[in-house]
């Protein structure tokens, strides 16, 4: 007798920090059950299309905004949701998914709690150390959470299993770097670039120039402020650089770098950890809740990253913390030896087993 081909659907995004960790777990359930079928449901971003396609994903886009921290937008977003519910429910009935999984994000929303509400086995992934409004909201509702963090664990009230947050495989192929004369420096804002980073490592040039033929620099910019940014480096007389507006295959590049300094998104968190790369961290002050800042704060308890906030920072402060790598390179050692204790193996194949359990009716 020829065996039903499961069905699963992953809900979430809006960023790569939620649309990675569902493809890495979506590989991975391919990778288990070769037959079954993977929808990825989440936003109308051209991000996530662009990402979605590269993966050859099957995709569905539901015109959905956030809402908290709108102002008067929220009005939009307000009138936006009943549509998105309706979408929802169609996909569901139509799929008519064995288990529905919400990698956070506002768009994982409407399917998730749809899914509870036809009894459908759901299980959502919390990223940060807060749940976001999201996952706060499904909680109740859901059959499990996966959190990144242990701390997580008591606003999920016996739902929560901390297996940690899944990336792609190669970052965990990253190899310690070898040190030479040359201080290496990875740095990104995210998927979508940081104008506040890349405009505070602009005005950071000419404080560095004595040094500049000790360092190499690879700059993800984002879109918007690529050209200019790239034209600077030019002006300064920076010559081993390479900026874009994205880097496709990240983990290369944290393989060639040995220090990163970026943002503290709950996905940068979880490849520095797999990759156990050193980090500066600069925490987008309004994220959600604050969590970059919390995120971020984990890794330097630990001596693993420094962080500076964007009220702290200054060109001046951050110049004379890359000065201070380029002299002591044994800091980098030390910092990426203090994230060995946080490195979990097999993440996203553990998350699959639980994926599994909940399908098989054995939560």
């Amino acid at each position: 007798m020829k065996t039903r081909k499961r069905k699963i659907v992953i809900s979430g995004g809006g960023t790569a920090g939620h649309i990675h960790p569902a493809l890495a777990v979506g590989k991975k359930l391919k990778d288990r059950d070769p037959d079954c079928t993977l929808t990825f449901v989440g936003t109308t971003r051209q991000l996530e299309k662009r990402i979605m396609t590269h993966y050859n994903a099957r995709f569905i886009p539901l015109n959905i905004e956030g809402i908290k921290g709108r102002g008067l937008k929220i009005v939009r977003s307000l009138l936006l949701l009943p549509l998105s519910f309706l979408k929802s429910s169609v996909i569901l009935l139509r799929i008519r998914p064995d288990l529905v999984i919400g990698v956070g994000g506002y768009s994982s929303g409407p399917i998730v709690l749809l899914a509870s509400w036809f009894r459908m086995p759901t299980l959502i992934m919390e990223q940060n150390i807060r749940p976001g409004l999201t996952n706060r909201l499904l909680r109740r509702w859901v059959r499990k959470a996966v959190v990144s963090f242990e701390r997580s664990l008591p606003h999920f009230k016996g739902k929560g299993i901390f297996i940690g947050n899944p990336v792609r495989d190669e970052f965990y192929s990253v190899a310690p770097k070898t040190r030479n004369g040359w201080l290496t420096l990875l740095i990104f804002g995210g998927s979508q670039g940081s104008h506040f980073l890349n405009e505070g490592i602009v005005r950071t040039l000419p404080l560095l120039k004595t040094k500049k033929d000790r360092l190499k620099i690879f700059h993800q910019t984002g879109e918007k402020d690529w050209a200019w940014v790239e034209g600077t480096y030019k002006k300064e007389g920076y010559c081993e650089v390479e900026v874009s507006p994205y880097f496709k295959d990240m983990a290369s590049y944290f393989q060639k770098s040995d220090l990163i300094i970026s943002r503290a998104g709950a996905s940068t968190i979880a490849e520095l950890i797999a990759s156990q790369k050193a980090a500066l961290l600069v925490p987008f002050s309004q994220a959600a809740d604050n969590h970059q800042f919390l995120n971020a704060k984990e890794l330097e308890k630990i001596a693993a990253a420094e962080v500076i906030t964007e009220s702290e920072f200054s060109p001046e402060l951050l110049s004379q913390k890359i000065l201070g790598y380029i002299e002591n390179k044994r800091r980098i050692d030390e910092m990426e030896k203090n994230l060995a204790p946080l490195k979990s193996e097999n993440v996203a194949g553990r998350i699959v087993d639980l994926c599994f359990e909940l399908m098989e009716g054995r939560d």
